[in-house]
């Protein structure tokens, strides 16, 4: 959990029985002891993220759906993006959808064919809607 320490002096005056949970979900820990992001943490990554792609709108509700970039739904990157480097994904507005993994580098999509993969998809802010259950 992230917590701002406004927040985690205000929670000072609940008594701990009464707490339930404070702050905002970053992710999990899997049961072999990896970290998992979770879609919750997209805000605070969007602001501090060192490499970011720009999705064209006719590729944003695929990726909302679970899918990989492909360079033709690729508006812009950020200059000197590694490749296997996580990004966030944002709209042509600049609003945060997920974020992934980068499959090329930003020196090799200008010279790959348009139907290869850009950004390997990891998650998306439609993980709310398809798996709203296992969120909680």
């Amino acid at each position: 959990y992230y917590v701002s320490a406004k927040q985690l002096h205000a929670a000072t005056n609940v008594h701990r029985d009464k707490l339930i949970s404070l702050g905002t979900l970053f992710g999990k820990f899997t049961k072999s002891g990896k970290f998992h992001l979770t879609i919750h943490c997209l805000d605070f990554l969007a602001q501090y993220a060192k490499y970011k792609v720009w999705v064209k709108p006719n590729s944003e509700m695929a990726f909302l759906y679970g899918h990989n970039i492909t360079k033709i739904g690729l508006g812009r990157i950020t200059e000197n993006t590694p490749q296997n480097a996580g990004v966030v994904v944002l709209n042509m507005n600049g609003i945060p959808l997920g974020f992934g993994l980068t499959a090329q580098s930003t020196a090799t999509c200008t010279s790959i064919e348009p139907t290869a993969l850009v950004v390997l998809h990891q998650g998306d802010i439609g993980e709310y809607l398809r798996s709203e259950q296992e969120m909680n």
